[in-house]
Order: structure tokens, then C-alpha cells, then sequence
């Protein structure tokens, strides 16, 4: 028989005591569907008295992370600290080093560090995974490592934030500002404790980057991610997409091209009646396309004590099933270095903008548009709100240089009463 497959669980938080509570709710489950008892032998935590509604009484205890890592009775080091660096780091090196396998949730450590733990993990002969790092409860990395292994990758997009898609689908909904909605989502406890993670991008550029290693055969680069998050979205912005027929989205996207890697982290409009239009709440949603299989949608909790949970397990499932592979798809060393796109894919764009009320206003825009090769496709005018009139347009494909030149030279026409608002607006 099978020795039992034995867990050193480090971060006791919402996940990693979700985890302890699938591992003892499940335990003829999964021993049934891996062929081998799954243990936990000791378990560690910056605090030992905190309660946690579960009894962790039959596990050794470890101050130290890396002392935990180092355990003789410990097979696989469950890491659910967080952090890109520090303990979390510290201690994953730690069982690498010894040859252990390591499972993670850290998305941010994976994002800054991954290449140089992977090559440490496939040098030692150990592996990596780590599922509940990318979108929670969606099995991203396992379709994208495994299900898609014979297709030619050609787009990753999603919406990998649930607190962002939660805010503006708020604001939407409930006609509120922005400042009302971050007030509310802080209150809630929707935000982490520091929130520019969220609402700046950070948390799902993260994502993205390892998404696009996998996707991609190139080695992480966070860097590389052209970065934007919601904090300018208004609920004007909002309500004129709306009433164009659009949705706007905290979208992460990442295609190669032959200018190169492009990874882009921001807001976005896409078609309401699109997927990620209709994707409400705090869920999140991944859009893959492949050269064989097309488009597939996946679709799921992106957080919280169970979701995440399930996703651990299913990498613990897999080490006591004896799967195995190279953490990013291909062999750490044959993954190329990420060559940044220098020009974006041309798209359509939404700007809105307040005129003065000014005889030939809206010509001047138009011919300064014109001047910059910038067609306009749809374009709206409202009510004059004080002397300012709103309108709004929609472009033909351009790229973001030709756009970023006419918003320079609207400027000068002294006919704008102030910076224009401009958005991607994505193909789904």
C-alpha cells in the first residue's frame, strides 16, 4: 500500500483553514480518487492561540515557516502566507532546496519570482503547482497546462478581479460614484487590507503574468504589463457606455504578436451582450483562445475559503497521483525571455469629452481627428450640461499612438473643457 502523502500547511487564514476542512470532510474521497491517504502533519501560523473555528490540536506546530518547510514528516509544503517576498518566499526555497514539492496560492510571489523557482524546483526534480494562484476556484492553469496542450495559445483575456467587477457592476446597478462604491466594497471587506492591489490593477496583473508564461512558453514578466486600474472610471463613463451598448471592464489581456509579447491590465468597454458583458458580481471570468479549439469561456468564483480551497486540493490530488510537470508548461530554462510589444494591436475606442458652447466646436474636433487618421464611427451628443456640451465617440480601428497624437493637438483647439476620456474597446 501506498505511504500517505504527508502536508506542511503554512497560513491559517480563511484558506488554509478551508483547506484543513476538505482534507477531513473529504478524507475517504480523496484517498479513493488518488489511491493514497492524504495527511497533514503539522501546520504553522503567525499566531497559535487565535481561534479558528476548527481544532488543529493533532498537528505539530511550527512558528517558523521554514522550519515547517525543513520537517522530516513533511512530503509537500502547502504555502497560503502570501507576500512576493519573505516568509513565503523563504520557506518555499527552503523545501525546494530538500526536494519537496510545493503547493501555492501566492499569485503575487509566482508573478515576481517564478522563473528562478521554477528553475530551483526542475533542478531538484520537484514540482510547482499551484491553481488556486489564477481566479480562485477556476481551473485555468490546469486547462491552459494540460487541456490546451495541443493548441497554439492566441489570446488569454478575462476579468481576473473580483472586487473590481463587484464595483463597477455596483456602480452600474446602483447609479453610484465611485468614491460611494470603494467606500462601500472597503466596508464590506471586499478590498485587501492595502486596496491599490485591487483597484489598481496590481492583484490581477499578477495573474495575468503567469497566465501568460503558461499561455505562451515566455518566462513571467510582471513588468512587461502595461498597467491601469478603476480608480478614473466615473459612473458617467459608465452610463455613456451603457447607452453606446457597452460594458466596462477591469479586462486583462495578452496576445503574441511580431512586435512581441503584449500584456495589458486596464479598463476596457466590451460588448454587453459578450460574456464578460454580462459577467456580474464577484465573479470572475477567463476567455482562451486556441488555433485548434477556438474560444472557451470559464467562468467561476475567483475567491473565498472554498473556492480557493478546492483548487489547492486539486494540486495536492495531483502530487498523490504522482502527476508531474514542468512548473510553466515547458522546461523553466527553454522558456523565452518576454519581448514587450512596443505598439498595441489597433482597436476601436471610446472617448468622451465636454465641448464648450462654442460656434464649430465639434468640427474642430473632427477635423483634428481626421488630421490624425482617427475615423470616427458612432458619435452622440447630449444636452448641454452648464455651457459644456457631453459627447461622445467611437472610433474605427487606430492605433494608440494615432489617438494619443489627436487627444495632443485637441488641446490646443481651446474648444475642450477638459482632458478627454479615452477607452479600448475590446473584441470578444
Amino acid at each position: 500500500m501506498s505511504q500517505p502523502l504527508r502536508l506542511g500547511i503554512a497560513g491559517l487564514g480563511t484558506v488554509g483553514v478551508g483547506v484543513v476542512q476538505i482534507l477531513r470532510k473529504q478524507a475517504k474521497l480523496l484517498q479513493a480518487r488518488t489511491g493514497r491517504e492524504i495527511v497533514i502533519s503539522a501546520v504553522s501560523a503567525r499566531d497559535r492561540t487565535k481561534d479558528r473555528g476548527v481544532t488543529l490540536s493533532s498537528y505539530a506546530w511550527e512558528d517558523d515557516p521554514v522550519a515547517l518547510a525543513k520537517r522530516d514528516d513533511v512530503d509537500v509544503f502547502v504555502e497560503l502566507i502570501g507576500g512576493e517576498d519573505g516568509p513565503a518566499k523563504d520557506a518555499c526555497e527552503a523545501a525546494l532546496a530538500l526536494g519537496k514539492d510545493v503547493v501555492t496560492a501566492n499569485k503575487a510571489m509566482l508573478a515576481m519570482h517564478g522563473q528562478s523557482l521554477a528553475e530551483t524546483a526542475e533542478e531538484r526534480g520537484c514540482v510547482i503547482k499551484y491553481e488556486a494562484a489564477v481566479a480562485g476556484g477556476i481551473p485555468v492553469i490546469k486547462t491552459l497546462s494540460e487541456a490546451l496542450a495541443g493548441n497554439e495559445i492566441t489570446r488569454v483575456m478575462g476579468v481576473m478581479n473580483g472586487s473590481c467587477n463587484y464595483m463597477l457592476t455596483r456602480m452600474e446597478d446602483a447609479g453610484l460614484t465611485y468614491a460611494e462604491v470603494f467606500a462601500e466594497a472597503d466596508g464590506l471587506g471586499y478590498l485587501e487590507a492595502d486596496p491599490q492591489l485591487d483597484v489598481g490593477g496590481i492583484d490581477a496583473a499578477h495573474k495575468l503574468a503567469i497566465l501568460s508564461s503558461l499561455a505562451f512558453g515566455t518566462k513571467v514578466n510582471f513588468a512587461g504589463i502595461e498597467l491601469e486600474g478603476i480608480e478614473r472610471v466615473s459612473i458617467e463613463d459608465i452610463t455613456a457606455a451603457a447607452d453606446m451598448g457597452y460594458k466596462i471592464k477591469l479586462l486583462g489581456v495578452a496576445q503574441m504578436t511580431g512586435r512581441g509579447l503584449e500584456q495589458r491590465m486596464q479598463p476596457c468597454l466590451v460588448p454587453e451582450t459578450s460574456p464578460l458583458g454580462q459577467l456580474q458580481g464577484g465573479t470572475n471570468m477567463i476567455v482562451l483562445e486556441g488555433d485548434s479549439v477556438g474560444q472557451i469561456v470559464l467562468r467561476g468564483p475567483g475567491a473565498g475559503a472554498g473556492p480557493t480551497a478546492s483548487a489547492v486540493l486539486s494540486d495536492i490530488c495531483d502530487i498523490a497521483r504522482g502527476v508531474r510537470g514542468p512548473v510553466f508548461g515547458q522546461a523553466a530554462t527553454k522558456l523565452e525571455d518576454a519581448t514587450p510589444a512596443l505598439s498595441k494591436r489597433p482597436a476601436a475606442y471610446y472617448l468622451r469629452m465636454a465641448l464648450k458652447d462654442k460656434p464649430g466646436a465639434l468640427a474642430k474636433v473632427a477635423a483634428v481627428l481626421g488630421e490624425a487618421g482617427v475615423s470616427i464611427d458612432r458619435m452622440r451628443q447630449y444636452a448641454h450640461a452648464d455651457d459644456h456640451a457631453p459627447v461622445l465617440i467611437v472610433t474605427h480601428k487606430i492605433t494608440r499612438s494615432d489617438l494619443d497624437h489627436a487627444l495632443s493637438a485637441m488641446a490646443t483647439t481651446n474648444v475642450v473643457a477638459a482632458d478627454p476620456v479615452a477607452l479600448r474597446i475590446e473584441e470578444v
